[in-house]
């Protein structure tokens, strides 16, 4: 409804302001909303929900794998470590 109707405010704040008070939401939020999808369309810089989703999944999948890789270092110097104290005896 912002970006629809853009000269029928007095200014982008404005159209901001009226519509979130017709849809019973803070301007900011509202502003954040307009942001997003400027930036989702292509009308100004930065990074797309499409891609932000993606990134935060592969950082979960990275932390996961590490985590994992921490186990599984941490599990072979302990068998390594059980199979030399079995060599010894």
């Amino acid at each position: 409804m912002v970006l629809d109707n853009p000269g029928q405010h007095g200014s982008r704040w404005q159209a901001i302001a009226s519509v979130a008070a017709k849809i019973g939401c803070s301007d900011t939020t509202l502003n954040s909303w307009v942001k997003k999808a400027e930036v989702d369309s292509g009308q100004r810089a930065g990074i797309s929900s499409d891609m932000a989703e993606k990134m935060k999944a592969l950082e979960r999948e990275n932390r996961e794998v590490r985590q994992a890789n921490e186990i599984l270092r941490k599990a072979s110097a302990y068998f390594a470590m059980a199979e030399l104290d079995r060599r010894s005896k």
